[in-house]
């Protein structure tokens, strides 16, 4: 029988039961010199403009990625949502990968929010490709939708954490502004991409129009995301943040968390993906899983246990059975996301889990 979620999130912690928590990067606890900045934070009026901690926030962020500016936002989803709208108008198509963050996860809000409608393309380990995409640009009709926005993920989540590589993105950029067309980058996992790449995030990143990342994932921030791109894209971009709801006053208790975040974290990630290489060659060793170790190349696992004769939902129940926590993609693949969370030792535990689970 499934636990509830009392006996779940009693699970989750660890003064009651040891537990390998695999379900995401999202669930990474801030780290001592988090809360220490936190508790000491600098703070003002943010929708005011008044919060330092919030201002040296988005200054590092701007620096870090060489843009004119960057906005703090309490979300990925509300970052992505946010670009939606100042790139587009309604009416207007935006093109994306068909398993793309914003198309799967986002409450179907380019159409609440910003009165467009996705037009999908299937890509090989999510990777879109300018040869992909301009198959789905309509030609000119006063007929049909015009595409307003183009949108990459990088790293791709349901992909299994695959890294775009810089030349395909930049030809996909290049080739859409020369249509006069604006490129969204969903970077939610970019610090491991450009971990994975060997290459400053900066450089990663430079010709996409805008950029969102997320503080709360590999970063290991409590709360908090961010937007970046030209001072005028931000500015048309704050005052979207209020309609939604994301002024948050004084959010200098989260951004000074998400300072060190910024600045600090993402040396570590590699740890993470070598964690996650080390799952994937394992698992590969347990009968009946299927999976391609070779294409794990950040800290998402994605593997099949149809052969198992249980769907993903029955692999999971039994993991979290025995304290194990992993997260379906569909009724036959399952996910794990390594993080700094997780240690080798509790890697090799999950596998133990996971082998006797197939076993048996």
């Amino acid at each position: 029988m499934t636990k509830s979620s009392s006996q779940l999130l009693e699970a989750q912690d660890p003064t009651t039961r040891s537990v390998i928590d695999l379900r995401s990067d999202t669930v990474t606890r801030p780290t001592t010199a988090m809360r220490k900045a936190m508790a000491e934070a600098e703070v003002g009026d943010d929708v005011y403009g008044e919060d330092p901690t919030v201002n040296r926030l988005e200054a590092a962020a701007a620096r870090i990625f060489q843009r004119e500016a960057a906005l703090f936002v309490p979300t990925g989803t509300m970052g992505n949502q946010i670009a939606i709208k100042v790139h587009t108008r309604p009416g207007q198509e935006i093109i994306c990968e068909e398993r793309a963050h914003i198309i799967d996860w986002e409450m179907g809000m380019p159409a609440l929010f910003s009165g467009c409608i996705l037009r999908t393309l299937r890509a090989e380990d999510g990777i879109s490709t300018w040869s992909e995409i301009k198959r789905k640009i309509p030609s000119y009709s006063y007929a049909r939708a015009q595409t307003g926005l183009i949108e990459l993920e990088n790293t791709h989540n349901m992909a299994g954490g695959t890294v775009s590589p810089v030349e395909i993105m930049e030809e996909v950029c290049d080739a859409a502004h020369e249509r006069g067309i604006p490129v969204h980058l969903d970077g939610a996992r970019v610090f491991n991409a450009a971990v994975a790449l060997k290459l400053p995030v900066a450089e990663v990143t430079h010709k996409f129009d805008s950029v969102m990342f997320c503080l709360s994932k590999g970063l290991g921030a409590p709360v908090g995301s961010m937007l970046v791109g030209s001072r005028s894209f931000v500015d048309q971009a704050r005052s979207v943040r209020k309609a939604l709801g994301g002024g948050m006053r004084q959010a200098g208790v989260l951004a000074a968390a998400g300072l060190i975040a910024v600045e600090e974290m993402p040396r570590r990630l590699q740890v993470d993906h070598d964690n996650a290489k080390f799952l994937a060659s394992r698992l590969a060793e347990i009968p009946k899983l299927r999976i391609t170790p070779e294409k794990v190349k950040t800290n998402i696992v994605i593997f099949d246990v149809s052969e198992t004769g249980m769907t993903s939902e029955e692999m999971l129940r039994r993991l979290r059975e025995k304290n194990v926590i992993a997260s379906a993609v569909s009724d036959s693949i399952v996910r794990l996301v390594t993080h700094m969370d997780v240690s080798r030792t509790d890697c090799e535990q999950a596998l133990e889990i996971i082998g006797k689970v197939c076993a048996a």
